[in-house]
């Protein structure tokens, strides 16, 4: 008789990204993910693999669900700088505050732990990256064509800019560090690529 699956593999993988999202891979034992989800080793290995393999795949379906979306939204956005600094603004909201405070991002988390020596996650990461600073580069090129870019701007230089902003805001935000002083660096940041005042 094959094996039937009494488990939604959905609402599972699910529980598994909240997992390593907030304890990352290194922290999370195999018992932990049983614990979680509820299923038995077997079931596990079964569905997903071993704990590498269930890393990739809740690494990419956070990519998917989470991060995606957002930066098409910002890429597609037509307001220019008003569009960076509202992305910031709800970053800074989502990590500073309500039921995922201080859990950073899982991409930006994985940036700085040892699973970023796999080959695999390294390429998940820096597919996302990419998307992250072609949404900022968009942004900025509308800015631009609004006259609200200091005309002198490199956009894959400030895009890249921003890019690291939007990790390191991830990164600090997993530390505890101050919503206010997040936003008076984010200001700084797009204020400075603006035109400048006469």
């Amino acid at each position: 008789m094959p094996d039937i699956k009494h488990f939604d593999p959905d609402a599972a993988l699910e529980a598994v990204i909240r997992l390593f999202w907030k304890q990352g891979i290194a922290a999370t034992g195999v018992q932990d993910v049983v614990d979680a989800t509820g299923l038995n080793r077997s079931s596990l290995y079964a569905t997903f693999g071993g704990k590498r393999r269930l890393y990739l795949t809740a690494l990419e379906r956070y990519d998917e669900r989470c991060s995606t979306p957002i930066l098409r939204q910002l890429a597609e956005d037509g307001r220019g700088l008003l569009a960076v600094t509202d992305f910031f603004s709800a970053l800074i909201e989502a990590r500073c505050s309500g039921e995922y405070a201080r859990w950073g991002c899982m991409i930006s988390n994985a940036h700085v732990g040892a699973e970023n020596a796999d080959p695999d996650i390294r390429a998940v990461l820096e597919r996302q990256h990419r998307t992250l600073r072609a949404s900022m580069v968009a942004s900025l090129a509308v800015a631009r064509s609004k006259g609200q870019l200091n005309p002198d701007t490199d956009l894959e230089a400030a895009g890249e800019l921003l890019a690291l902003l939007a990790h390191g805001v991830n990164l600090r935000s997993r530390a505890g560090a101050d919503p206010a002083e997040l936003h008076r660096a984010v200001t700084t940041a797009v204020t400075g690529l603006g035109v400048p005042r006469k």
